[in-house]
């Protein structure tokens, strides 16, 4: 042991007591040990490029190019988007499709190009290859929106996985956005960010990298066109980021750069090209469609590490109830657990769990629960046998079960890469059902095992069924979470078939939107943390997860009553609005805060409620179109530069956008407004976009505008749905969609299209389609008097 691991060791044993610190001291050694004889050494190298170009063979699609030292398939799907695959990659098998990889485009043509090299073209994109084994896709107008320079493989001589590099450029002014869950953005800012789950340890703040959620997917912005770009690789790996100046140098333009570095994983890349919303459509085509939460998950989530019994739960319902504010979820943590022990309760904390249930539903509450992947290693134990018995947990290199350190102490770990498993464990969530759960929190599923030194995860020597292919740790880690999330999901689906399953997830890889949605984990208290929740939510929008929202408050400290507020004040307009708290942090009631607190965030989320409706239809909407419920100001005009690098205001669907305050003592702020007329919904003023305006923001509320033109359905006083309308501006049209609530089972409600129009000195609102005609529900003009 060297000095620094001594520390660590010492350091560990202090911080959680004898017992556990002890535990995660061998578990280290364990972890060492294990990847010391189970993981090859890697020795010499070999570099390899694709060498020039030889032949090609046309096929579906495209074709496969061959070079003397490797060979390219391309394939243009129907969709539009472009795959290509090194040395023999093909799309599938892949955790991140769902089903089949798309039919290849009949028209795509492979045919010879200039210099050597050959072409793809098809309706919606040209790919071009060069002789040497560069790729560039163009749009059909033939600007160029990516390049990636021939690849670099290094391979060892003794044989293994090679390691690989993919450089890219993009156009001088292109903005990068994606890459999972960053705390820096939305905007990407130059620098490296790793391909690697993780669990940091601690509350995290902007800047810390990586977090819980990573993907290999850039979404780029530029004048030319929006473009995704997918490397499906689940291997650990870097990306690193350059923007490109205009004008550098020598009055040139710099293009900007992305480097993809991967430990291994075969070389295969996906892009999609079109408007946002046309390439966020592909997207969830490909890897599927995102899953609908019930309606009741779109309200007001309470949650606490530390609730400690079912006394303690209601008196914080009571308190909600007594205070009138909206409440529709109560989440349990660990605590609600017998020894921290997966689906088992505390009999003496929660001696009556069902029956709190049923009274927290009787008042239109639900109860969610914490479940952790990490089974206790203890005979007797009923998970734990059965698991052992189904020969479930992950494996070492030499045969014997891996054990890590987690909650209930020495754990073992389900392999959700095996069908098997998933379906042992999908059939567990029957217990919580019976318990009365309704919606299920996966966390530490990166997956997290406690050492005092190195990793805080699964040795990478750990082997893996990997759905019959066979691997380690290595090729596991990132889509571990993302498995689990498919066993809970199709477990659910079993288990209550005429229900929507609720879950999201604290970790996930690209794909993860096909089960649920994730939360920000442990954001850390201060004005930092707040405008690093805002970053989080909008960058994983536009990796295709659009349900997710922070811990509003931070998961540590004690937030001042006015960062308490601005935060509870944001969560309002996220898709997943929850509070939520560490075992040492300060509360999070509302009442806990004074009086002017309390009262401004019962606006909120009076606010929040009316809004539902809303909420409502941007679900079946991104279900149907993978659009995000909150997107960047650029979303429907990629062309304004000045959208792009701006990350502190969103839009909540097309109708509002929303300007949340992000720095203490603030009561005015400026707001970037997009092209058109945008009404402050507050005070009903007017103002034209684009261009910034200076608006108030005083404590008791954030600024919010409406699109004129807009068609909201929202809650009515009498709880019923009515159309909130927006004027439009003279001699324009606007409109709106509504998707009803269909309940919480499978049904899809057809979507409603209403448009509004000036008709005289009046704005009328009609209902489009075959039965068109007056609308459904009882109509409210704003901007123009009533009707």
């Amino acid at each position: 042991m060297n000095g620094r691991d001594l520390v660590r060791s010492v350091k560990a044993v202090a911080s959680v007591g004898a017992a556990q610190g002890v535990r995660t001291v061998r578990a280290a050694w364990r972890r060492r040990r294990a990847d010391a004889t189970g993981l090859p050494a890697r020795g010499a190298e070999r570099a390899r490029v694709p060498g020039p170009v030889e032949d090609a063979e046309p096929g579906p699609g495209g074709g496969v190019i061959r070079f003397s030292r490797s060979e390219l398939r391309i394939l243009v799907a129907v969709t539009g988007a472009v795959f290509w695959g090194w040395d023999g990659a093909e799309p599938e098998p892949s955790y991140a499709l769902a089903g089949r990889c798309p039919e290849p485009d009949p028209r795509a043509v492979l045919e010879p190009d200039k210099d050597g090299g050959w072409r793809v073209v098809a309706e919606r994109v040209t790919v071009v290859i060069s002789r040497h084994g560069a790729v560039e896709v163009r749009t059909p107008g033939g600007v160029t929106l990516r390049r990636d320079l021939p690849p670099r493989w290094w391979e060892p001589v003794g044989g293994g996985p090679a390691r690989w590099m993919q450089r890219s450029e993009v156009a001088a002014d292109a903005r990068f956005f994606g890459l999972g869950g960053r705390t820096s953005g939305p905007r990407l800012p130059d620098g490296t960010y790793r391909l690697w789950n993780t669990d940091p340890g601690r509350a995290f703040a902007p800047g810390d990298d990586p977090l819980y959620i990573t993907m290999p997917v850039q979404l780029v912005v530029s004048d030319g066109g929006t473009h995704l770009a997918f490397h499906d690789s689940s291997w650990d790996g870097t990306v690193t980021l350059r923007q490109g100046e205009e004008g550098a140098g020598s009055g040139h333009d710099r293009d900007g750069t992305s480097e993809l570095r991967m430990d291994g994983g075969p070389l295969r890349c996906w892009v999609m090209v079109g408007t946002p919303a046309r390439v966020l459509l592909a997207w969830a085509s490909l890897t599927g469609a995102p899953a609908l939460p019930p309606a009741w998950a779109l309200g007001h989530h309470h949650a606490r590490w530390g609730f400690g019994s079912e006394q303690e739960v209601r008196r914080i319902v009571a308190g909600y109830l007594e205070h009138g504010l909206p409440l529709d979820a109560v989440h349990l943590d660990i605590d609600h657990l017998e020894a921290h022990q997966v689906f088992t309760v505390d009999q003496d904390r929660f001696p009556k769990l069902p029956v709190l249930a049923e009274e927290l539903r009787r008042d239109g509450i639900r109860l969610v629960s914490i479940v952790d992947p990490a089974v206790r290693a203890l005979p007797g134990h009923a998970v734990y046998d059965g698991g052992a018995a189904e020969d479930a947990f992950v494996r070492d290199a030499s045969g014997g079960v891996v054990e890590g350190v987690v909650w209930p102490g020495e754990a073992v770990f389900p392999d959700f890469t095996h069908a098997r498993v998933r379906e042992w464990w999908g059939g567990l969530y029957e217990e919580r059902l019976a318990q009365g759960f309704s919606g299920f929190w996966h966390d530490m599923n990166e997956p997290t095992s406690f050492t005092a030194f190195g990793e805080s995860t699964l040795p990478r020597s750990a082997s893996h069924f990997l759905e019959g292919r066979g691997g380690d740790h290595r090729e596991a880690h990132n889509v571990y979470a993302l498995c689990m999330a498919r066993a809970g999901f199709d477990g659910l689906r079993k288990l209550l078939p005429e229900e929507r399953p609720f879950l999201f997830s604290r970790s996930g890889w690209a794909g993860m939107q096909r089960y649920g949605g994730t939360w920000s984990g442990d954001v850390a208290t201060g004005w930092p943390g707040l405008r690093a929740s805002l970053a989080l939510v909008m960058g994983l929008g536009l990796c295709g997860v659009p349900y997710s929202g922070p811990d509003v408050g931070g998961f540590d400290g004690d937030p001042s009553p006015e960062l308490y507020l601005r935060w509870f004040q944001l969560g309002a307009y996220l898709p997943l609005f929850r509070t939520h708290a560490s075992l040492r942090a300060g509360r999070r009631e509302p009442w806990e805060f004074g009086g002017e607190v309390l009262e401004h965030a019962r606006v909120a989320l009076v606010e929040r409620r009316r809004l539902l409706p809303y909420f409502v239809t941007l679900a079946h909407l991104a279900r149907r179109t993978g659009a995000p419920y909150v997107r960047p100001l650029w979303w429907a005009a990629p062309e304004e530069r000045a959208l792009r690098d701006c990350g502190d205001a969103f839009l909540l669907g097309d109708s509002l956008l929303v300007a949340p305050v992000l720095d203490p003592g603030t009561d005015r702020r400026a707001v970037r407004l997009p092209r058109g007329r945008w009404y402050d919904t507050a005070t009903g003023q007017a103002y034209e976009g684009p261009g910034q305006v200076l608006v108030a923001a005083p404590l008791s509320r954030i600024p919010v505008f409406a699109r004129a033109g807009a068609v909201l359905p929202v809650r009515g006083e009498d709880g019923g749905l009515e159309l909130e309308v927006w004027a439009p501006a003279r001699g324009r049209t606007g409109g709106g969609l509504v998707v009803p609530d269909g309940g919480e089972g499978w049904d899809e409600p057809e979507i409603e299209r209403y448009t509004a129009r000036w008709m005289g000195s009046r704005v009328v609102v009609e209902r489009e389609g075959e039965n068109g005609g007056a609308p459904l529900y009882p109509v409210r003009v704003r901007g123009a008097g009533e009707l």
